[in-house]
């Protein structure tokens, strides 16, 4: 890889990172050749918030795939680790992910300062109490035979996930708009930005005056406004980039 001479003097880094960041974990992504959705496109109505709520069968196939989908024995890869180290070098990083496998924190990067854009596996809503449980349970009803899980007021368990239909929390949004206009560098990693609003952060970095660069092993929307596009493998990107970053603090 050439120089990085993007990297030289930074100190305001935010990072979106999508699902593409965690496939060297064991996770799938959803759109590449071997995608969730490009597999199975079906399952994406179990992803749809209006289909989920409406249909026991589509709860129910969400629930039958769940494990697969999110793996409770993944592991943060180097990639993740490698951006929790910048952090630790007193580069300020904030990193808004699409993700919801919270394999960021796990790596080591602080709650605070991961923004979980779409929400996070870990928890599930009961849409009539609105009572918050965990995930973990959802799944030992499943396990017991309850193949559509149900909170104990009867009410729809729903994953505390933004589902295609959902908006994202505006809070959640704001705060992620604010850290992409004040951003210095703007890294984009393992997304394929054709979703949106969080696609439209890099458009804001770069009206900010941040230099936008691209990790991603497919063309994007966003590739023309980047200031480098980088084809190599995430796990071997990303800790090139954060040691560079670091080392031309």
């Amino acid at each position: 890889m050439e120089e990085m001479g993007w990297a030289s003097g930074v100190t305001r880094v935010a990072v979106l990172t999508g699902a593409g960041i965690s496939t060297d974990s064991g996770l799938p992504d959803y759109r590449g050749p071997q995608g969730t959705w490009t597999r199975n496109p079906s399952l994406a109505g179990a992803f749809t918030e209006r289909e989920f709520l409406a249909s026991a069968d589509m709860r129910r196939q969400f629930w039958r795939e769940f494990n697969a989908l999110h793996r409770a024995d993944a592991e943060p890869n180097a990639a993740h680790r490698a951006l929790a180290e910048l952090d630790r070098t007193g580069i300020a990083i904030r990193v808004l992910t699409q993700n919801v496998d919270g394999l960021h924190q796990r790596a080591g990067s602080p709650d605070r300062k991961v923004l979980e854009l779409h929400g996070s596996f870990a928890n599930v809503d009961c849409r009539q109490c609105e009572q918050r449980g965990t995930t973990a349970d959802a799944l030992a009803k499943v396990a017991a035979g309850e193949d559509d899980p149900r909170c104990t007021c009867g009410g729809i368990l729903k994953p505390s996930i933004v589902m295609f239909g959902e908006q994202l929390d505006s809070d959640v949004l704001n705060k992620a708009r604010v850290i992409a206009a004040a951003s210095q560098l703007f890294l984009a990693i393992g997304t394929s930005l054709q979703v949106e609003p969080a696609a439209s952060l890099c458009a804001l970095a770069v009206g900010g005056g941040a230099n936008l660069v691209i990790v991603n092993n497919a063309p994007t929307p966003y590739d023309d406004m980047a200031v480098e596009v980088i084809r190599e493998p995430i796990g071997t990107a990303v800790p090139r980039i954060c040691r560079s970053i670091a080392a031309a603090r």
